[in-house]
């Protein structure tokens, strides 16, 4: 069994995190993926969209998978669904500098929660990034 993050947890590497990957990034203002990339921009967060069905959204460079994204990426946020999570988790515990994977409201993966322990990675599941700042506030 995976130890919980706890909230002081959370709140502690958001607080020290700058570039977020958005996997799932969509160009629909009407999805959660949309309008929580363009929340987290607004925060301060360099956000790095990756969907491999678009070249860029919100003006950026879109990644096709999180192994493609250059540079350090410290949280990857998951709007993909449980059974695609795997080997998003695969990629993002090969990069050493990622502190938090953060899997979005219904989705859940033991098996990818599993491996993000193994790597000494904290995940959160089936969460909202955008509620726990709003809850936070002071981020």
């Amino acid at each position: 069994m995976r130890p919980a993050i706890s909230h002081t947890q959370r709140t502690d590497i958001l607080e020290h995190s700058k570039r977020i990957a958005v996997v799932g990034a969509s160009p629909n203002p009407s999805r959660p993926s949309h309008w929580i990339s363009e929340f987290l921009m607004s925060k301060g967060y360099e956000v790095i969209p990756v969907n491999p069905g678009h070249d860029t959204l919100f003006g950026l460079t879109c990644y096709p998978d999180v192994a493609k994204i250059p540079g350090d990426v410290h949280v990857i946020n998951v709007f993909r669904r449980s059974d695609t999570v795997l080997p998003i988790v695969e990629a993002a515990v090969n990069r050493p500098e990622v502190k938090l994977i953060w899997m979005q409201d219904g989705v859940y993966n033991e098996e990818a929660a599993e491996l993000a322990a193994r790597h000494n990675i904290p995940l959160v599941m089936n969460d909202c990034i955008y509620r726990f700042l709003m809850q936070v506030n002071s981020i």
